[in-house]
């Protein structure tokens, strides 16, 4: 039996990849310090007998050296992380030390402890390139890096590249574009869907940040955990040794990913026009081409279909 240790696993995306994980018989630990993670997310699996969780904090090397000096995971999903790309730019500190420090002590017990693989979450539209024309943004771009959390994460992917040779354990990046569903937190860090939807619940107006150049707002590229939880799947039988995006393909102003949320959510409530956000990318949409050549991924639920779902999941109609 392999086991898995998943930090951030009572977060939004973790507490779904902590299910399948189970499911398919793997011993599940979790380590979370709940600053977003909720226990609740983890209702499902408080019962089963290879599920273990410890409310730790990744940047406590002496927590986590106890930890996994205790279960001994095969594998690490990394998955807790300072997400905020506005508070990464009033605080690089505090970001640096989340996402930088964290990641690192993974990486030094990792070795300590013989780990086979790490599958780390990355950020596709952080590191999106500059897009301009109907290009899609791919790995192998030049990132903007235009936030401290965008320059750690790149970071975190150099660092995993470097120990990988040096420490020998296979590793996956996953840049994830925009993710929603079920679970997800509208606590304004986590895409705008969750908030959105949260508004409209709540019978209560929106708003959009636009560019004198972009009157619609944003482009974003958005993925349905259900696809989400199949990629990780995939990386964790077969390790990429690379870094790949993980997107629908498909660009959509965030405008228009309201109008799409009133019609399947059947409200018309009106949205409110705000300036810019510091440290936003203006346009992100990935290509994917490269995940589904290593990995046989694509995204299957499209947008319409995953707002259809979440709408049930929410409201139970």
């Amino acid at each position: 039996m392999q086991t898995v240790l998943v930090t951030g696993g009572a977060g939004f995306i973790g507490s779904h990849l902590v299910e399948e994980y189970l499911k398919r018989g793997y011993k599940v630990v979790v380590v979370d310090n709940l600053s977003t993670g909720k226990m609740e997310n983890l209702n499902n699996v408080m019962e089963n007998e290879l599920f273990f969780f410890y409310e730790a904090n990744i940047c406590n090397i002496d927590e986590l050296e106890q930890i996994m000096d205790k279960h001994r995971p095969n594998i690490i999903n990394h998955h807790a992380a300072q997400k905020s790309i506005p508070y990464s730019v009033e605080d690089p500190v505090f970001d640096i030390k989340t996402n930088g420090i964290g990641l690192l002590n993974l990486i030094m017990l990792s070795n300590k402890f013989s780990v086979e693989k790490i599958i780390y979450a990355s950020s596709g539209g952080a590191l999106s390139k500059d897009i301009t024309g109907c290009e899609k943004s791919r790995e192998c771009d030049t990132p903007q890096l235009k936030s401290p959390y965008g320059i750690t994460k790149f970071a975190g992917e150099n660092y995993l590249k470097l120990y990988s040779e040096l420490f020998n354990f296979e590793y996956t990046i996953l840049r994830y574009a925009n993710i929603y569903g079920p679970r997800q937190s509208a606590d304004g860090e986590c895409g705008v869907i969750p908030i959105f939807v949260n508004n409209i619940l709540s019978n209560k107006r929106s708003v959009l940040m636009t560019y004198d150049d972009m009157p619609n707002g944003c482009t974003r590229d958005y993925v349905f955990i259900d696809d989400i939880v199949d990629i990780n799947m995939r990386t964790t039988e077969r390790c990429v040794n690379d870094v790949i995006n993980i997107g629908s393909g498909q660009e959509v102003f965030i405008l228009d990913i309201y109008k799409l949320i009133e019609k399947v959510f059947g409200t018309e409530i009106g949205i409110d026009i705000k300036g810019p956000r510091k440290g936003d990318v203006k346009r992100s949409v990935l290509d994917s081409t490269y995940a589904k050549e290593k990995t046989g991924w694509q995204p299957t639920i499209s947008l319409e279909e995953g707002l259809k779902k979440l709408h049930f999941y929410l409201t139970g109609k």
